[in-house]
């Protein structure tokens, strides 16, 4: 039986900003995450946030384990199957 986990946008975990400055950092910051999601890069503060939140206490891969396994997850390596638009 698969457990399923409340999947909430990062942003709504964090405080409101405060300055005018902080409003653009945290839109730079969320178009950046977007565009690399777009275009195959994963979001290693994503994850690593989820597995704080999630799993506490688990391990949590470091950011070449991170990249390493999904793009191995990708590109099929060990005979998975491909996983991308072209």
């Amino acid at each position: 039986m698969a457990v399923r986990h409340e999947v909430r946008p990062l942003e709504a975990t964090q405080a409101p900003a405060q300055s005018a400055g902080d409003k653009v950092r945290a839109l730079f910051k969320s178009l950046t995450s977007t565009a690399r999601l777009m275009v195959g890069v994963p979001d290693y503060e994503a994850y690593v946030h989820h597995r704080q939140q999630m799993h506490p206490g688990e391990p949590v891969m470091s950011y070449e384990e991170f990249f390493k396994e999904r793009q191995d997850s990708r590109y099929g390596v060990n005979g998975g199957k491909i996983s991308r638009c072209c």
